[in-house]
């Protein structure tokens, strides 16, 4: 499809400096129809507010915010976390896991206003361009996709103020903006600034949404989570939807300094990058998740939920949500998480999320098989052949070795 073939475009549009710009440059450079889509996918109403009246000033002729934050929360987030997935083992995907929504709704209401194309402000340097893109070519195989940064000769943020300065279209944005954030129900993420020199410690204004840890109450505070099957119910007794339960997690987490991450990580395109990640409400809802795990499951039925967590990260976080190996996945990690049912209470201290109880009517931990003390049905004298058996071949291997069998 040629641009001259091009008469509506759907924006997946946030306000900022870079999608401001795409409006124009799309009916400038295609001559075609622009409608901005915007998703709320828990990220604040300060985000949000204003949109519509910024998207329509900048050339758009209409704009769709579209409410994600429920469905976001149950059908993305709760599955990535039954899987255990932690991407390089820290990162707990906050980005990545919104990703495939946002392009699902994209394309819904480009289907819905008779669009022929798709639009995102990725760069060309990050991880979302994949996401998106895999995404649409999943969902809308036949919409053509346009990647402005991947076409135009504009190149930093004074090159985009400038054009948008030619055109009259108002912007907040300045030149001296520092960091790269970006926020949803699950985090919020930060890249820039000093960051960008991995020698460097965070200043204390990278961070947005907690408290500094060595700020935080010297008095720690127990957050109860109950889970039916797998899925948070209930904080503290108290009955909540998907995304009432996180919320009130992230804001008590937040209070205490939890889920501060500061790390380099392995980009999809080849290059690493240093960002850092608050995600209080998840740090707190993964580690009471796993305390259920860890009573529930046997030995070989956790080892093998570990190996899907592995997987699961790299394929949230390389965008192949929309993908049979996905459902594959979500399919054996469903299955265990029928057996996780419960409570865990958690301890919040100075940036620590720390398990102190946990129970469960599927535990398989048994006080009179662990005691220290004395019982009467485990006979430690049936250890002995067990373990003769369980080395055999280790037996076998160094009598060989010393030429005695």
């Amino acid at each position: 499809m040629s641009k001259s073939q091009v008469n509506k475009v759907v924006l997946a549009y946030s306000g900022g400096l870079d999608t401001s710009a795409i409006i124009p440059w799309l009916k400038e450079n295609y001559d075609c129809e622009v409608v901005a889509f915007a998703a709320d996918v828990g990220q604040g109403d300060e985000e949000l507010e204003g949109l519509e009246q910024k998207a329509l000033r900048s050339g758009a002729s209409e704009c769709h915010i579209v409410d994600l934050k429920e469905g976001f929360v149950a059908d993305y987030i709760y599955p990535t976390v039954m899987t255990g997935a932690v991407y390089e083992g820290q990162y707990l995907l906050g980005t990545s896991m919104a990703r495939p929504i946002i392009a699902k709704a994209q394309v819904e209401v480009a289907l819905k206003v008779g669009a022929d194309a798709l639009c995102h402000g990725c760069t060309g340097k990050g991880n979302d361009q994949v996401r998106f893109e895999g995404a649409f070519a999943a969902l809308a195989p036949q919409l053509k996709v346009i990647a402005p940064w991947r076409e135009w000769d504009m190149h930093s943020r004074e090159d985009l103020l400038a054009y948008l300065a030619e055109r009259n279209v108002p912007t907040s944005a300045s030149a001296t903006k520092i960091y790269s954030r970006d926020a949803n129900a699950w985090h919020i993420s930060h890249e820039g600034g000093e960051l960008e020199n991995p020698w460097c410690e965070p200043t204390k204004q990278v961070w947005t949404m907690t408290v500094d840890p060595e700020d935080a109450p010297n008095q720690a505070e127990r957050v109860q989570l109950s889970f039916d099957q797998g899925r948070l119910v209930a904080v503290n007794n108290d009955k909540l939807s998907p995304y009432q339960a996180l919320t009130k997690l992230n804001q008590l987490g937040a209070a205490h300094g939890v889920g501060r991450l500061d790390i380099v990580e392995n980009r999809l395109v080849g290059m690493k990058s240093r960002g850092c990640y608050e995600t209080p409400g998840g740090t707190i809802l993964m580690a009471a998740y796993k305390a259920l795990e860890h009573l529930v499951l046997d030995k070989s039925a956790l080892k093998f939920r570990e190996q899907l967590g592995l997987e699961f990260s790299h394929l949230v976080y390389d965008g192949r949500w929309f993908t049979p190996l996905k459902d594959s996945i979500l399919a054996g990690a469903q299955a265990f998480a029928a057996q996780i049912t419960g409570d865990v209470v958690v301890k919040l201290y100075k940036g620590q999320a720390t398990v102190v109880q946990r129970r469960s009517p599927n535990s398989l931990y048994s006080e009179d098989f662990a005691t220290f003390g004395a019982d009467d049905v485990y006979d430690q004298s049936h250890a002995e052949g067990f373990i003769r058996l369980y080395s055999l071949a280790s037996r076998i291997k160094a009598l060989k070795d010393k030429g005695q069998a």
